[in-house]
């Protein structure tokens, strides 16, 4: 084990120990369900029973325990690990290791002869089944062009709004074959944040997070079951929820010359109002070299995913994105340092990125996996495995060179992964030294989403390297998100015992619905805006509690499908551990 055995007390003896302290009405105590303190953190969705299971103490104790919350009886004790400080967090933390202990059923964490005690959570194998659906799903719940149902949304049903059939040609965006003004129809998609915009960048690591998702979990993606509109069509429904996405993504490419729009967007932010009653005219904005060699990407990857799929219409629709990608290459190639550049009447999000270089080797992979055509001797010169990012994308390509099952792809295969798992090795060893048992150094936009990263990075090095060593770092990413962490919060709307409430999201803000939209990650502690919300909010100093569930705190509070994407990743890929 990473973080190493705390010595196990039995129970037997844990028993005797508070027999003196009133045992019976520390039951009695423990059966009426004292308020969870933020003294104990705790994975509030729970664990799998095999799982490494570690909670985190803020509070002096001799002895943690395991309390049944079905009986108030203690079925596990131990000592805690050494007290470690975190200049980050300000916290001194001790672990309490109670992964020997696998019973399932549902448990809180207590200090020894108090009612100390964490919030309830399930030890169980069905732990992550609802929670993987809910991510997955927030994806059907952010469409745009489409009325949300009662039937399939529940409280959250909604009316369409943003159609995008009548999208304006932006005069950035002009050609000669579609001048300034040429109207168009782009519709579908999801929208990109907290605002009602679609931007191709962001889309882009999304779109690939989730089609890697598919291509290392065919066989559990198939049996996921979303209740979406095309649920029972033949197409597993995580597919057919990406295929919202991607074909609109598909009609962002200009037909003409094959340069991909940068985004489609008004041309400011619009209010905390629902899609339908959001009706101010939609554009597509300039093109761009990023957008288009990401559209590359993503494209030629679409191509390798489905090319032989048993679906008759994926398999269409890989000769579709193969010819799109050929096209988008071209421009590129033609157009290689076009960088966007706000307009000056547009003020919605930039996603504007100075260095080429990621895009063009992630790119330049995937086209040459797609076409089979094995890359020169030098072409992984200067390439690093870094935590992705929708401006740094180098890592996925690496992760498709990587997982090449092309044997004339050998021998760059094997240097792709010998960079991706000296840097799974890298993350892990940090996590070892960190007290919160994480790799993050750094709070920045979408900390938590870097996280779920590079839980996937060392969930592509088990797959590389056939080991499960990493597997312990790993289940300590997921405890960060779902409330191991220094501000306690589960930070997926809608689950666990303390969970995002006022989120930055125009939807959720509107709807009149007192819960958000569930199944969203929101972004967490971010030390690169603090002032976002005006005074009373007000954020810790310490960089991993710079957060605040509050709907103006867009630097900490608001979601982003490309950090949903890794997070349905990590979860799936957990829950498939179970299988």
């Amino acid at each position: 084990m990473i973080f190493g055995k705390a010595a196990l007390i039995p129970v037997a003896a844990a028993t005797i120990m508070l027999s003196g302290c009133g045992s019976n009405a520390l039951i009695r105590a423990r059966l009426e369900a004292p308020p969870a303190t933020d003294a104990i953190l705790v994975n509030q969705a729970g664990y799998l029973p095999d799982a490494t299971k570690v909670a985190l103490l803020r509070a002096d104790a001799e002895i943690f325990e395991l309390i049944d919350v079905s009986t108030g009886r203690n079925v596990y004790g131990a000592e805690p690990g050494e007290p470690m400080y975190w200049e980050l967090s300000g916290d001194t933390v001790r672990t309490a290791d109670f992964s020997a202990f696998s019973e399932p059923g549902t448990y809180r964490i207590c200090l020894a002869g108090t009612d100390v005690c964490s919030a309830p959570f399930h030890i169980g194998d069905d732990v992550y089944n609802d929670l993987v659906r809910g991510a997955m799903r927030s994806y059907y719940l952010n469409r745009s062009g489409i009325e949300i149902t009662g039937e399939l949304g529940g409280k959250w049903a909604r009316p369409a709004g943003h159609p995008d059939t009548a999208v304006i040609i932006h005069a950035s965006a002009a050609s000669a074959g579609r001048p300034a003004g040429t109207v168009i129809s782009s519709p579908g998609g999801w929208y990109d944040a907290g605002d009602y915009n679609k931007y191709i960048v962001n889309s882009s690591i999304t779109n690939y997070t989730l089609l890697l998702f598919y291509k290392m979990f065919p066989d559990y993606c198939r049996g996921l079951e979303l209740n979406i509109p095309e649920s029972g069509n033949n197409i597993p429904d995580l597919v057919d929820e990406l295929l919202w996405n991607l074909r609109w993504y598909l009609t962002m490419q200009d037909p003409s010359d094959g340069g991909v729009y940068h985004k489609l967007t008004n041309l400011q932010f619009g209010g905390f109002i629902m899609p339908h009653e959001a009706t101010d005219p939609r554009y597509v904005v300039m093109k761009s070299t990023a957008a288009t060699l990401d559209f590359a990407a993503v494209t030629a990857m679409a191509h390798r995913v489905f090319a032989n799929d048993r679906s008759e219409e994926l398999r269409a629709l890989a000769s579709i994105c193969l010819e799109a990608s050929d096209k988008a290459m071209k421009w590129a190639s033609a157009h290689p340092d076009v960088i966007y550049r706000q307009p000056d009447d547009v003020s919605t999000g930039a996603y504007g990125d100075g260095n080429l270089s990621d895009e063009l080797f992630w790119a330049q992979a995937e086209t040459a996996l797609a076409h089979v055509k094995v890359p020169g001797p030098g072409f992984l010169e200067g390439i690093r495995a870094v935590t992705p990012t929708w401006n740094q994308s180098e890592t996925l390509g690496l992760i498709s060179l990587a997982l090449s099952e092309d044997e004339s792809f050998a021998q760059v295969r094997e240097a792709a992964a010998s960079l991706l798992i000296s840097y799974a090795d890298e993350l892990a060893g940090k996590s070892e030294k960190c007290p919160y048992r994480i790799s993050l150094d750094r709070f920045e936009w979408g900390s938590t989403s870097d996280v779920a990263n590079q839980a996937m990075i060392k969930l592509v090095a088990m797959k590389l390297t056939g080991s499960d060593r990493y597997l312990p770092s790993v289940q300590a990413d997921l405890d960060w998100l779902l409330g191991t962490n220094p501000t306690g919060y589960c930070f997926v709307t809608g689950f666990g015992t303390l969970s995002p409430l006022h989120i930055h999201h125009r939807p959720s803000g509107a709807d009149g619905v007192t819960e958000p939209v569930p199944g969203f990650l929101v972004g967490g502690p971010n030390t690169v805006v603090l002032n976002d919300c005006q005074p009373p909010v007000e954020r810790s100093a310490y960089p991993a509690k710079s957060y605040s569930d509050a709907e103006c705190s867009y630097s900490t509070n608001e979601i982003a499908i490309n950090w949903n994407a890794p997070l349905v990743f990590l979860l799936g890929a957990m829950d498939n551990l179970r299988h």
